[in-house]
């Protein structure tokens, strides 16, 4: 199966870092330069995180999932700004 790929913009980064900690496949930053930093990585976190992000938030970013379901976590994330975790 063929990787998925999320575009995300405005991003909520403590919210996003929630968001990938319960990804359970390889999830991937795609810089506009062609590099791609695994984001399962608390150090490509940090690195490609930081490059991205203007006044605490992340303002576009590509992300490329290996599993399905991690890419439906990060649709909805985008699309409702929020982890899922608050919805009890």
């Amino acid at each position: 199966m063929s990787p998925k790929m999320v575009e995300l913009h405005d991003v909520d980064v403590p919210e996003f870092l929630k968001v990938l900690d319960g990804c359970e496949g390889e999830i991937y930053l795609m810089t506009r330069d062609g590099d791609r930093l695994n984001l399962k990585s608390k150090l490509c976190q940090l690195v490609g995180l930081t490059r991205l992000i203007e006044g605490g938030k992340i303002a576009e970013a590509f992300i490329m999932c290996e599993k399905e379901s991690d890419e439906s976590k990060l649709f909805r994330f985008n699309l409702y700004k929020k982890s899922g975790e608050d919805e009890e």
